[in-house]
């Protein structure tokens, strides 16, 4: 008996589900609400997981947004000068942890083309005493406006092959650079990569009075840790008591000083910080 009326109530929850289906596709979606219902009551019946819904949803929110929206701006450009040499510029490339940079010549408005720091690598072995020409390791830059939408850089990358394209402002002047992984990271979430610290592991330490840390270590754990004295009565979290210092949510490569420490940001989105870089003054 109890057999019986299970049997009906999962029928009447299939029919109520098919019948709600079928209201959304009674006609043609004509709003963005419209689809954000039906992925949503897709998702509330298990038919989407959590994963394919924030990835449904980022999808559609790129279409939405501008390469000024994601971009790094110009002041947080980490640049090479064509008048530079490798002793000037190599210490700075490591610790930007980029892979590509933008070369500039008099003006830091004018991109002469973009350096892969693999392509430096065959300087290591090289034992011949030639005169480096940084002119010789540049690409041509790619150059987009700012007001392109992602969906479009997404597939411009896609067509030309690009990771990296220079953003220009209305007057024709440098505005920042956006990448790939930057479009990418709106549609899936931040991409972890060479930086990022394992699952289990919050802290990592990389060097010298450096370190990886994750921006959810509780301020107690960041204390115990560093023997530092972080102030965590209106703040559980580092991410919290950073974003404060701030005073805005921060974008990458944004730096602060807090109490001898620097932070500095290596993932952010839109609402919160993911992972930092941290040098202290002295070693823990």
């Amino acid at each position: 008996m109890n057999n019986e009326a299970s049997s009906d109530n999962d029928t009447s929850d299939s029919r109520s589900w098919i019948e709600k289906i079928s209201d959304l596709f009674s006609s043609t979606p004509r709003t963005r609400e419209d689809i954000n219902a039906l992925l949503e009551l897709a998702r509330k019946n298990q038919l989407l997981g959590n994963d394919e819904f924030n990835i449904i949803e980022g999808a559609m929110e790129v279409s939405e947004l501008h390469v000024s929206d994601v971009m790094v701006p110009k002041s947080q450009m980490a640049l090479v000068s064509i008048n530079e040499t490798p002793e000037d510029f190599l210490e700075r490339l490591v610790k930007s942890g980029h892979s590509r940079f933008p070369v500039t010549g008099e003006s830091p408005d004018d991109i002469l083309g973009i350096l892969h720091a693999k392509d430096l690598l065959p300087l290591i072995t090289n034992t011949s005493n030639e005169t480096f020409e940084l002119s010789h390791y540049l690409r041509p830059a790619f150059k987009v406006p700012e007001s392109k939408r992602l969906n479009k850089m997404l597939k411009s990358f896609r067509e030309t092959h690009n990771h990296m394209a220079i953003v220009i402002d209305e007057y024709g002047g440098i505005a920042g650079l956006i990448t790939i992984e930057d479009v990418l990271e709106e549609i899936v979430g931040e991409i972890e990569d060479e930086f990022d610290v394992e699952q289990d592991a919050p802290i990592k330490h990389i060097g010298d009075n450096d370190y990886i840390i994750k921006a959810h270590l509780t301020i107690e754990e960041f204390n115990e840790h560093f023997n530092a004295q972080l102030d965590n009565s209106d703040f559980d979290t580092v991410a919290g008591i950073v974003t404060q210092q701030f005073g805005h949510i921060p974008q990458r490569n944004e730096t602060v000083e807090l109490n001898g420490f620097t932070f500095k940001v290596l993932q952010a989105d839109n609402r919160r910080l993911h992972l930092l870089r941290l040098f202290t003054t002295a070693a823990a």
